[in-house]
């Protein structure tokens, strides 16, 4: 252990945060699941707290064995990974698994292990890190919207649309934070306006067909929909019980909360461990444990931009903000959701909602992020082992400083 402890780079305070919010998932994970346990077990909530500790373990190992990689080998390994992602997403679809008619085709089972693996999770990922790859290597680059759109576009869309019919919400955030990427990384304004309205035909064609012939291939349409009536109408249905049961958690919690393991709407909301985590933990911690929760994820925020601000390397900054921003994004909207600021996604918690795929790719993401913050680049390892270039370096610096320090900037 001291070994490993001595061998952890990067950001400090990114690790301490991790650390923080994995500890603090322990004791709402173990007094939600009281619900499946007596639902789908027998009742024993121990089974559960394990569980969830055996997929923060591997967490921690899969964020441990990404952040020793240099980040530069990202870019390769994106590359590598799209059509991966692409036949996975593909086998994913392919099973046509349905729940009440609706698509829930959003898992495939790993062989041997028999785990269960959420697909568009890794695919949320690698695009993020692909479209990181494309906007460094176009940096500075003068280039048409015709020529981004098969090395650049044509993967976006793919991934979006295998993933859409099973899961919206999803494919949203990716779609949401491609284009705050994009916008970041200088592609110009008017071909991200043209996306835009592309995407949102593409949308409006995809429900239009799925509400004309509804037996033509599994979807969810039809409850993104009633999701939508639901949240600017008062109607009684699943998802309105489920927000409010989280209302009265929040309600019942006050300021200082009833205590650990003391909630009670964890007995009658569905999704108490994962989708409405957010509520039993007000419920049982109040709105001290509340703010405390998104103090954690602001805070991760906050060292995002430090670390992405601090890498000389432009793929570096854009890929600590592609692959970090959707983790605090997705965990305010959770959050969102629980007080009916947002309607019912499906989201979960990063880090602290029980869950096997959620926790490890988000692990890996912050593995990436501590990867650049420990600024393991080709260039640092190349000045370090050529003298030559450590003296071109440092003649430079001494030549125009300002120019050096606008470049790192």
């Amino acid at each position: 252990m001291t070994k490993v402890l001595k061998n952890i780079k990067g950001d400090k305070v990114i690790w301490a945060i991790v650390a923080l919010l994995a500890l603090f998932s322990f004791l709402p994970v173990y007094s939600a699941s009281s619900n499946l346990a007596y639902l789908y077990g027998d009742g024993n909530t121990f089974v559960y707290l394990v569980k969830h500790f055996a997929h923060l373990l591997l967490g921690f190992g899969i964020m441990y064995w990404v952040h020793k990689i240099p980040f530069h080998y990202f870019k390769g390994l994106s590359i590598i990974m799209i059509p991966v992602v692409i036949v996975l997403l593909l086998f994913t679809m392919a099973q046509n698994n349905t729940i009440g008619g609706a698509n829930a085709s959003r898992w495939i089972r790993l062989p041997f292990v028999g785990v269960t693996f959420q697909t568009s999770t890794l695919a949320a990922v690698v695009l993020m890190a692909y479209v990181a790859r494309y906007l460094s290597k176009i940096k500075d680059k003068k280039i048409s919207f015709k020529e981004s759109l098969l090395p650049l576009w044509l993967p976006v869309f793919l991934v979006l649309m295998l993933i859409l019919p099973a899961n919206f919400s999803t494919a949203a955030i990716i779609f949401s934070m491609v284009i705050m990427l994009v916008f970041l990384g200088g592609y110009p304004i008017r071909y991200i306006s043209v996306i835009l309205g592309s995407g949102l035909l593409v949308l409006t064609f995809f429900i239009l067909t799925a509400k004309a012939f509804p037996d033509a291939f599994p979807n969810r349409v039809d409850t993104w929909v009633s999701r939508a009536e639901n949240f600017f109408n008062d109607k009684d249905t699943s998802e309105d019980y489920q927000i409010e049961r989280a209302k009265i958690a929040i309600a019942r919690g006050g300021v200082i909360g009833k205590g650990p393991g003391k909630s009670v709407q964890r007995n009658f909301l569905p999704q108490s461990s994962s989708d409405f985590i957010y509520a039993i933990i007000i419920e049982e911690w109040g709105l001290i444990g509340g703010v405390f929760l998104m103090f954690l994820y602001l805070m991760l925020l906050f060292r995002l931009v430090i670390v992405a601000h601090k890498s000389s390397d432009i793929f570096g900054k854009l890929l600590v903000v592609g692959v970090g921003l959707p983790i605090v994004f997705q965990a305010l909207i959770n959050m969102a959701v629980a007080v009916e600021l947002f309607p019912v996604t499906g989201q979960t918690l990063p880090l602290v909602s029980s869950g096997g795929t959620s926790i490890w790719m988000t692990c890996m993401a912050l593995g990436m992020v501590l990867s650049v913050s420990s600024k393991r680049s080709v260039d640092i390892n190349e000045d370090e082992s050529n003298p030559i270039n450590a003296k071109k370096e440092e003649l430079t610096t001494e030549e125009n400083p300002l120019e050096v320090l606008s470049e790192a900037i």
